[in-house]
């Protein structure tokens, strides 16, 4: 083998590893491009079902028996009284629970699924009833 010949094989081999980089460029920047947007998808999942689980029905999440015993006594008594509006306050009163602010804060923040659920209507600032 001379001289020349040498150099055109060589040549042919630079030739053949320049293509494959390139295709393998090509790759990467279609494989960073995929895992950017499966990522960004990834992030728009996991915030959706953070929503979902914030909208999520109090017997979903694992609560305390009290909590849940609380929650289900407060749904009963829109139940029971579906045309009467309450006030956090006096639904306190009613169920005999305590009406220090911070009870009645929890309430009243519980009391916001079930609005953004649509079982429990707001005709009124702090005042709740049954949709019917």
């Amino acid at each position: 083998m001379n001289v020349s010949e040498l150099l055109r094989l060589l040549q042919a081999e630079h030739d053949e590893t320049a293509a494959r980089t390139g295709s393998l460029r090509e790759q990467l920047e279609r494989l960073t491009t995929t895992l950017a947007e499966t990522e960004a998808r990834l992030g728009e999942l996991a915030a959706t079902r953070k929503v979902i689980d914030d909208l999520t029905p109090c017997d979903h999440e694992p609560a305390s028996t009290e909590t849940a015993t609380v929650y289900q006594r407060i749904v009963t008594t829109f139940n029971e009284h579906p045309g009467k509006v309450f006030h956090v306050r006096d639904l306190h009163e009613h169920l005999g629970l305590p009406t220090d602010e911070s009870s009645v804060n929890v309430t009243r923040s519980r009391l916001g699924r079930p609005v953004r659920q649509g079982l429990l209507e707001q005709p009124g600032p702090g005042r709740y009833q049954k949709r019917t």
